[in-house]
């Protein structure tokens, strides 16, 4: 058995090679191609195309690479014709994979979609390609079933979310930890973004809030989290930007790659962009404050598209604002130093930030999304086999239900308002 799996951001090409592990624990000779990352190609799949290394995000960024992206879906079309894949697997990144599965649809080629990019909170006409090519979604929200099903989609599946599945077994380095924590001092983790956008744009702030929280405090540190060595000089490069060459060397931050899971278990602070990372903050259960930057004219053209209530998903997971956030084109240093101020101390603030983390991580955080988005699938190409022979189509796996849904139907959440 042959599939196409195409995942265009780091946290997608974690995903999508966890899924190819658990695909290969029932079908231990089938064969993974497609576009990805250094996950995917760790996990056994032949990479046709590094996509993970052109993420990028807004109308402009997107205009840029339009070529490429061109290339990529010619690239894909050529690849269904010659090598006919047994099903084509999209993880998030809307755009170029609506193209791809309009490709696969064309040849005949049964489409799925594991972890949807969330058009109810900014897409809600993108349903009507949903219908069109998606034959399964796998969703990764317990709220998304019921709002496609509300929308005349009845195939999609609540499988949860695959982040929990790394979160579960991932070792720390625990001679880093050592090192850190026999440093002293409160520690506020900068959490600026994997994409090289992202970076440029949140960590000023980030920076600007350090500087002005050290002069507070003198019993506080700084560590930014960079996705590789890259990142890294560029942070570097911004700190000593915004703080100058003299005040970087006096401020107490420091930089690291690859450290993202040890500073968050450090940290008593976190101040980060919005994505799947806020998910490891909630099972940690750190206070943390959620910062996405964009350009003023960028925001004005999104405005009227944003119908989600938060930017964040833990946020949303627990319908109220766990993580204060700011999606915003202002400088949003000072919000930034308030939170941190009434959380590094025990106090009632932090008390009662920690206790809905503690909440909500009790309710979602269940691991086991890839078994059972493979079993989903899996299931699904038999029972589309089996319906061309003219048998009768088994009954599908049942859908997972996390402890807040046993015994109950899944909550029904319209397209939140604005």
């Amino acid at each position: 058995m042959r599939f196409f799996i195409s995942a265009g951001e780091p946290s997608g090409d974690l995903h999508a090679a966890n899924l190819i592990e658990a695909l290969r624990k029932r079908i231990p000779d089938a064969k993974f191609d497609g576009f990805g990352g250094a996950r995917m190609a760790d996990a056994g799949a032949t990479l046709l195309y590094p996509l993970v290394n052109l993420a990028v995000m807004w109308f402009l960024n997107v205009l840029l690479n339009l070529v490429t992206f061109i290339r990529l879906i010619i690239k894909a079309d050529r690849y269904f014709r010659d090598q006919r894949p047994d099903a084509v697997i999209l993880i998030d990144y809307p755009g170029l994979h609506w193209w791809i599965a309009g490709r696969a649809k064309a040849r005949g080629i049964p489409v799925f979609y594991f972890v949807p990019p969330q058009i109810w909170a900014w897409g809600g006409w993108r349903i009507e390609k949903v219908r069109k090519y998606i034959d399964r979604v796998l969703c990764s929200l317990p709220f998304e079933p019921a709002w496609y099903q509300a929308r005349g989609y009845r195939d999609a599946t609540y499988v949860g979310h695959p982040y929990f599945d790394e979160l579960a077994d991932r070792p720390l380095d625990a001679e880093f930890l050592a090192r850190q924590r026999s440093r002293g001092g409160k520690l506020v983790a900068l959490l600026p973004g994997s994409r090289t956008q992202e970076l440029v744009r949140n960590l000023p702030d980030m920076v600007r809030g350090a500087i002005k929280l050290a002069r507070e405090r003198d019993d506080v540190r700084f560590a930014v989290a960079c996705l590789h060595e890259r990142h890294k000089a560029l942070a570097e490069q911004v700190i000593a930007r915004c703080a100058g060459r003299e005040g970087a060397a006096r401020l107490p931050i420091e930089v690291h790659a690859g450290r993202t899971p040890e500073l968050i278990r450090l940290a008593r602070v976190a101040w980060a962009v919005s994505g799947s990372v806020g998910l490891e903050l909630m099972v940690e259960t750190l206070p943390s404050v959620v910062l996405y930057k964009v350009n003023r004219f960028d925001l004005w053209i999104a405005r009227p598209f944003i119908k989600a209530k938060y930017i964040s998903l833990v946020n949303l997971l627990a319908d109220k604002e766990v993580f204060p956030e700011y999606l915003t084109w202002r400088d949003a240093a000072d919000e930034l130093v308030r939170w941190a101020s009434a959380w590094l101390d025990d106090s009632e603030p932090r008390a009662r930030a920690v206790a809905s983390l503690e909440a909500v991580r009790s309710l979602v955080a269940q691991p086991g999304a890839s078994d059972r988005a493979s079993s989903q699938i899996i299931q699904s190409l038999q029972d589309r086999a089996a319906t061309r022979k003219g048998l009768p189509e088994r009954e599908r796996p049942e859908t997972f239900r996390g402890p807040h849904e046993r015994g109950s139907k899944t909550k029904r959440v319209d397209t939140p308002k604005g």
